[in-house]
């Protein structure tokens, strides 16, 4: 009987080093990490000491269940966390700084929606570290109409040369440093040159705050080539350890105290491209949107018109692009506007007369110069297009199309162009011509269509 327990007694025991005490060691190991229940509003910044900078994040220590599906867009940008922690810190007292409240990040984390997830689908197909999709939470807080003293612009905040040298167009109609996907785009291929130029994603991020000469500089007094080993200007030294803090709220926002809403890994926006100028508030209401939730998608356009000359591509939720569609076949052609070459010396005011409206009008939708109320110089205005124009301005070349030889056609589930022309003997380009954004037939929407001579 002894014998037997014994057996029992060493078998248990065998388990339990083999399998339950290493688990334990993990356990412990994975506490340590990332600080245990350490309070990090108590971390006093003057006490640097080596037991204080054990507590700095290991990434792979965090509770990231890297199986579960990726519903929330939140988890898919912690998966594709790289950063590492050069200065614990300065992270940990921009930490503090951004939970102080916590109605502040989860704030900034509600004005991303419309943005982040084309932030991470680029960040992602670049294969650049997923925090990155976070630097707009502390450039411009996601403002997409933020303006700093030193004239940077927009959520990514380019400075107006900078912006040229990326290609974003600047004039009195639009400004592509506020132009969402203009200047994501910008911004990308601008951090990997400087990644290009550096070698290292955190001199790459010190380049883009204060410039690629001032971090080059620094490597040369320095006679390193690593962030934590130059010396760079007090904004620049904190830059990095804010994203980082930023990114450590994200990873763990429960321990931070900070109620982070799911945001749906899906598209927010979709693209359209516009043919005619039109009014924003137009616009939006064709989308049936408020004008100012429109504006937060199209912010680059300065004077509140969609300047199609410079930039035709709208920006409109996922759900409100079939109801764009729909209402710009019924009674888009109202809404338009078109171009008018107004000679030096010209009345503002005869002008607006001719075209149906004020003269604040004219010059809140136009970037007027006057002179006694007549024009300084020629310049391109947008104004209304008359009804004579609507009736007279469809290109006809090649098609033989007459005013006074149409029908119209009611759509019906399941028809398409093809039938259509087929159905009428014309040709589908007949159709397009005399009727705009047709490449998504609504059911109910009603077509103009040519009589075949």
């Amino acid at each position: 009987m002894l014998r037997y327990f014994l057996e029992i007694h060493a078998s248990l025991m065998t388990l339990f080093f083999r399998t339950i005490a290493p688990l334990l060691s993990l356990a412990l190991t994975a506490v340590t990490a990332i600080g245990g229940d350490l309070d990090s509003s108590a971390f006093d910044a003057s006490n640097s000491s080596e037991s204080n900078l054990k507590i700095s994040y290991s990434i792979a220590a965090l509770p990231i269940k890297r199986d579960e599906p990726d519903k929330d867009l939140w988890v898919r940008i912690r998966k594709g966390f790289k950063l590492p922690e050069s200065d614990p810190a300065l992270t940990r007292l921009h930490e503090q700084s951004f939970t102080r409240t916590s109605a502040y990040i989860e704030r900034i984390a509600e004005r991303s929606r419309p943005y982040l997830f084309h932030i991470v689908d680029q960040v992602e197909k670049r294969g650049m570290p997923m925090e990155i999709a976070l630097l707009p939470m502390i450039e411009s807080a996601f403002n997409p109409q933020a303006k700093s003293p030193m004239q940077a612009s927009g959520i990514w905040q380019f400075m107006p040369a900078t912006g040229r040298v990326f290609g974003l167009q600047q004039n009195a109609w639009y400004d592509g440093r506020r132009d969402i996907l203009e200047a994501t785009n910008a911004a990308l291929d601008y951090l990997q040159k400087l990644h290009g130029m550096f070698g290292d994603w955190e001199l790459a991020l010190a380049a883009y705050n204060c410039g690629e000469g001032c971090v080059a500089k620094a490597q040369l007094r320095a006679g390193g080539s690593s962030y934590s080993a130059i010396r760079l200007p007090k904004e620049t030294r904190n830059y990095v350890p804010k994203l980082v803090a930023v990114r450590n709220i994200i990873l763990d926002p429960e321990r931070f105290g900070i109620n982070l809403a799911a945001l749906p890994n899906e598209p927010f926006f979709l693209q359209l491209k516009l043919k005619n100028p039109m009014e924003a508030r137009r616009a939006a209401s064709l989308a049936e949107m408020d004008l100012d939730q429109f504006l937060l998608l199209n912010p680059a356009f300065q004077r509140r018109v969609i300047h199609t000359a410079t930039q035709d591509v709208l920006l409109l939720p996922a759900d409100k692009i079939e109801t764009f569609q729909f209402n710009l076949h019924q009674k888009g052609k109202q809404h338009r506007l078109q171009h008018y070459a107004a000679q030096r010396g010209e009345s503002a005011q005869s002008i607006a007369k001719k075209f149906g409206v004020t003269l604040s009008w004219l010059k809140e939708n136009n970037p007027v110069k006057l002179h006694n109320g007549k024009f300084a110089k020629a310049q391109t205005l947008v104004v209304p297009m008359l009804k004579t124009a609507q009736a007279t301005s469809k290109p006809t070349s090649g098609t033989a199309v007459k005013a006074s030889a149409m029908l119209t056609h009611t759509v019906r589930k399941g028809e398409t162009l093809a039938a259509l022309a087929k159905r009428y003997n014309v040709k589908i380009a007949a159709i397009r011509l005399l009727n705009e954004n047709i490449d998504l037939l609504l059911p109910g929407t009603t077509l103009t269509i040519p009589v075949a001579s």
